[in-house]
């Protein structure tokens, strides 16, 4: 079941609110009595991400966002 949190309440405890998300629980944030958004947990953290370029292997430590863009 999704807990309802403040929106302030959220901001001033973001690492408690965090951690809970992380061990499965959900919640509603709302302002002024109106729902915003709601945050829950990744269902399948192992799939959640795909790699679809590794640009360290382009070279050490990452490429330039300019040289990124250039090769779009």
């Amino acid at each position: 079941m999704e807990k309802i949190v403040g929106l302030r309440e959220l901001r001033e405890n973001i690492a408690i609110y965090a951690n809970r998300v992380k061990s499965g629980q959900s919640f509603v944030v709302m302002k002024k009595s109106s729902p915003l958004f709601r945050i829950s947990p990744i269902e399948d953290g192992n799939d959640a991400w795909e790699e679809v370029v590794d640009f360290t292997k382009i070279k050490k430590g990452g490429i330039e966002i300019k040289e990124l863009i250039g090769r779009l």
